[in-house]
């Protein structure tokens, strides 16, 4: 909190004017406001008929626009409808006309009043009444709006992306286009949550502190509880214990919620992030696919109107069936690899010529290195929604293993615009099979990859009862809300992304 010598000579203008309303009697925050109407709803009250006469509503909401004329003062009040205009005349406000000489731009206020229609022709409310319900004592940094040949140009402002992330409150209230991004990611979950419940999925919730991280390739965030003195881990992913649910008789499970990665950040990639995974009992990969591009087209038309969007200056159909791509015969018709039977050295060999760091790519080893020639060589290709399907099996530890390949697992990703978006499986059921694979990840992990799945003797324990044949998907959601609301950063989509400590550069 800074003192009062750091405050801006604006800010303690503000205080000062907080001092004189509260000498007066005036509270500068109040504890409630009874709003007969938003802005939207008394602008669309009004008809020009009723002339000066028009309908008396209490308005509430952020002034946005402020200006004074002796005895008269013209305020514009924002709310989520919208905005409206607010007349003041000393000679109807009588004393508290003081109140309006003593408002800043940001205040909270609400007016009583009628609504007429201005010279200007502006609908705008006669004030009888106005109560300061919060004090602004910061500006916000909206900037400064003017009118050119070209149209509106605002200058200087709220600008600099991380300071938006940062006070992401700032950036919301300025913004009305990003408010409109957070609206649209409740839109679009609300969707994907309606369309699984129409298809008999239920949705469950499972834990986020874990003793064992599984479900994906990835490093965890570490804890510790103190009553138990054991260690915890944040869920990496949410796969193993909804599979186990489907070993308890719950045939179709989803949850949408945050999984956690201790890993890099980019455009594409958050330490926290929202995932929607769903199993289906008695379903393979093909089924889950079929049902991917489904969901993910509906909810493309649900959010936008439309299956065929414009992102980036490249037009994207997410009509269905979407195209698949073979994993092993993709990067072979790049390079002219095959990954069965490639060795490390040849892979690494792609790489280099591909202009990767030397050093980076002699540290790469076994499923680590067939990851890393799929990402440069194949990846960036894959532009349109792709089904990329049948990995290898040291880079998909539960999937099932393929029924025409022992070599391949029965997997498939979605990528739009060269980024995955889903990852799918034929889910593996047999627990001895589990238990190699599991065996295998743990000797990856002693050759250095951090990323390697841990050992889960629990989740072995739980197939051995039995879990039916079944496909699983996780989507994530930030990413495709990037597509839908066209956003180029995963923090755009993130109402408070992580970032740096404030200070620390």
């Amino acid at each position: 909190m800074s003192t009062v010598e750091e405050r801006s000579y604006v800010e303690a203008a503000r205080r000062e004017k907080r001092a004189a309303l509260e000498a007066a009697g005036v509270p500068a925050f109040a504890y409630r406001y009874e709003r007969t109407h938003s802005a939207g709803a008394a602008l669309e009250l009004y008809r020009d008929e009723m002339g000066d006469a028009g309908p008396r509503v209490r308005v509430a909401g952020r002034i946005d626009r402020l200006g004074s004329h002796g005895k008269t003062t013209f305020a514009h009040l924002e709310d989520p409808s919208g905005r409206i205009q607010a007349y003041f005349r000393q000679d109807a406000l009588g004393e508290s006309y003081k109140v309006v000489g003593l408002l800043d731009l940001d205040d909270h206020i609400g007016v009583e009043g009628t609504l007429f229609r201005t010279k200007k022709g502006e609908v705008t409310v006669k004030a009888e009444q106005v109560t300061l319900l919060a004090k602004s004592l910061r500006p916000l940094p909206r900037g400064k709006t003017q009118q050119t040949d070209e149209g509106a140009v605002t200058y200087g402002g709220l600008s600099d992306p991380e300071f938006r992330y940062r006070q992401r409150y700032a950036d919301l209230a300025v913004h009305p286009e990003v408010r409109d991004v957070f609206r649209l990611r409740s839109k679009l979950v609300t969707w994907l949550r309606r369309f699984l419940d129409d298809h008999g999925f239920l949705e469950v919730e499972t834990p986020i502190l874990q003793p064992l991280y599984g479900g994906a390739a990835a490093r965890p965030f570490t804890t510790h509880h103190n009553a138990l003195d054991v260690p915890l881990y944040l869920r990496i992913a949410d796969e193993l214990y909804l599979k186990r649910l489907l070993v308890g008789g719950l045939e179709r499970v989803y949850e949408i919620g945050h999984d956690f990665r201790n890993e890099g950040m980019d455009r594409t990639h958050n330490p926290e992030f929202t995932m929607l995974e769903y199993y289906q009992a008695y379903a393979d990969y093909t089924d889950m696919m079929r049902l991917t591009e489904r969901l993910v087209a509906g909810a493309i038309e649900h959010c936008l109107g439309t299956r065929a969007i414009e992102r980036g200056g490249v037009s994207l159909n997410f009509s269905p069936p979407f195209p698949t791509v073979s994993f092993i015969e993709g990067i072979r018709e790049r390079c002219g690899l095959d990954l069965r039977t490639a060795s490390d050295q040849q892979m690494r060999e792609v790489l280099l010529r591909a202009g990767e760091d030397g050093d980076a790519v002699q540290a790469l080893s076994g499923g680590r290195l067939q990851d890393e020639v799929f990402r440069v060589v194949l990846e960036p290709h894959l532009v349109q929604p792709t089904f990329v399907v049948d990995y290898t099996k040291p880079l998909s530890p539960l999937a099932k293993e393929h029924r025409k390949d022992p070599a391949l697992t029965e997997r498939f990703e979605l990528f739009v615009a060269g980024k995955e978006l889903a990852n799918g499986f034929s889910e593996l059921n047999d627990p001895d099979d589990q238990r190699r694979r599991f065996e295998d990840q743990q000797r990856q992990q002693a050759a250095g990859n951090q990323e390697a799945h841990t050992y889960d003797a629990d989740y072995i324990r739980a197939l051995e009862y039995g879990m039916p044949p079944a496909g699983g998907v996780g989507i994530g959601v930030d990413r495709l809300l990037m597509i839908i609301a066209n956003q180029p950063s995963i923090r755009d989509v993130i109402l408070f992304p992580a970032m740096r400590p404030e200070g620390q550069g």
